[in-house]
């Protein structure tokens, strides 16, 4: 994501370090010298979508100090005039752009050591998803922090008119969907796998019935990528642009779906954090939610 001059620049971690980054499969990967700077959280609709989470987290550093492999399987999608969205075409994840200004904008979930940086503002709260409330102390702005001169892009509408179930679509409308059945549960996922899969500090997913979830438009164009040592755990993804959808998870007879990707209120809140043992340590877990570090007991 591509950010100018920021109000809240004090906060760049000086000192440069190395960091790696992958996607969920490892087909993507890159590395990183500091110093980084300008990490915050965008609650705006289009990262939101492509995450699949309440909130992207992103981080900049010096374009000269990033390399990376696998730009093969690097797909691309235009989510506003002349800035474009990248994804791992294999497994789905959010993997980082074209450097911009001498800068590149790293997807934070992604990373496998602590960069140094910690967020510095939330901003687009305007977009903010509304069953996701913000609780830390950092500054919030309505839509970009003052001093960057980026005109603001307008949410898209939803793909599909209203109706009495809540409405989701990926990041580029080709797959929506209609969650008809009632939700059991809505947690958010801290594991390295769930960050890795989402680019972002955690996954906050909405549990319902396997058939409590109807495509409307677009089953066909849904991709998915199962890690082959996990007895689970897949991402499903849009092919064109490498959003989250839903996923029917027959064997064990429910669906998941990425909470971002809801363009209505789903009318239940995340219930706890899971997986906490693997935490991202740039992220500060600020809200009284459970914690455990890793399933939640059964009910």
């Amino acid at each position: 994501m591509r950010r100018d001059r920021l109000a809240y620049r004090e906060r760049t971690c000086d000192r440069a370090r190395m960091t790696h980054s992958r996607c969920l499969c490892g087909a993507v990967t890159w590395k990183t010298d500091g110093p980084f700077q300008f990490m915050s959280h965008c609650h705006c609709s289009r990262c939101r979508k492509a995450h699949g989470t309440p909130f992207a987290t992103y981080v900049a550093a010096p374009a000269g100090g990033f390399r990376s492999s696998g730009r093969e399987r690097v797909g691309r999608w235009e989510s506003s005039p002349g800035f474009f969205r990248y994804f791992c075409t294999r497994c789905g994840s959010v993997v980082p752009g074209d450097p911009w200004q001498g800068l590149v904008f790293l997807p934070a979930g992604c990373m496998e050591e602590d960069p140094g940086e910690r967020p510095g503002a939330h901003i687009f709260v305007a977009s903010r998803a509304p069953w996701f409330e913000i609780r830390d102390a950092l500054p919030r702005f309505e839509a970009y922090p003052p001093g960057v001169d980026v005109p603001a892009q307008p949410d898209r509408p939803p793909p599909d008119p209203a109706g009495p179930a809540p409405r989701g679509s990926c990041l580029c409308g080709s797959v929506a969907y209609v969650v008809e059945g009632q939700p059991i549960r809505a947690r958010n996922c801290h594991c390295s796998r769930c960050r890795k899969a989402r680019g972002a500090a955690h996954a906050s997913n909405l549990v319902t019935a396997v058939d409590g979830v109807r495509f409307t438009r677009g089953a066909e164009r849904v991709a998915s990528y199962k890690v082959p040592e996990a007895q689970f755990f897949t991402q499903t993804f849009c092919r064109a642009c490498g959003a989250p959808v839903p996923r029917i998870d027959r064997e064990r007879n429910f669906a998941i779906v990425p909470m971002g990707t809801l363009d209505d209120d789903p009318g239940l809140r995340p219930q706890a954090h899971i997986f906490v043992g693997s935490k991202a340590p740039w992220y500060e877990i600020a809200d009284e939610l459970p914690q455990y570090e890793e399933y939640a007991p059964a009910a």
